[in-house]
């Protein structure tokens, strides 16, 4: 019976030049200014939407804009729980910050778009239906697209929205 020994010899260490400097150094947080994304993928599962909502304020609380967190919760909880409610299949929310701009875009397998006119006066008791007529209500500009299936994926369609920051200076960036 052959027994096999680890090796103890320790690996090569990776080398990032510039943190050897500083070992406990962390990178500079991106200025308010800078352009980021953030994407996030999820299943066809009723608590989808929750988590969403959970990752964006987190994300908006930590690039300091929350001031947008209210308006970009109360439109993403609509796309993505319209999107686990009207699909079978995987969706993802994006999140695009273009200073003064964040475009929030929700991914489904579903190619069927909503209406993209002006949408009709609903009554506001119903149980469903308001979705776009909130979206047109609350987002500064929104749109959707079909998307053909193709060699590098699935198809659906994606609904954005954008919200403008409205500040004309930035916060400052914080310290490392």
């Amino acid at each position: 019976m052959s027994t096999h020994h680890a090796s103890t010899s320790t690996p090569n260490p990776v080398v990032f030049p510039e943190r050897d400097h500083h070992p406990d150094a962390h990178p500079t947080p991106l200025p308010f200014t800078a352009p980021w994304t953030y994407e996030l993928h999820f299943p066809c599962d009723p608590r989808s939407p929750g988590v969403a909502r959970l990752t964006l304020r987190a994300v908006l609380a930590a690039h300091d804009l929350a001031a947008l967190a209210d308006r970009a919760e109360l439109l993403t909880t609509e796309l993505t729980t319209n999107s686990v409610r009207h699909t079978q299949g995987p969706a993802s929310v994006r999140l695009h910050w273009l200073c003064p701009v964040l475009r929030v875009s929700v991914w489904d397998m579903s190619p069927d778009l909503p209406s993209l006119a002006p949408p009709p006066p609903v009554n506001m008791h119903a149980d469903s239906g308001r979705g776009m007529v909130i979206l047109d209500a609350v987002a500064d500009r929104w749109g959707g697209c079909a998307i053909g299936e193709g060699v590098y994926g699935p198809g659906g369609k994606t609904m954005w929205f954008e919200l403008s920051h409205g500040t004309q200076a930035p916060p400052p960036v914080p310290a490392a």
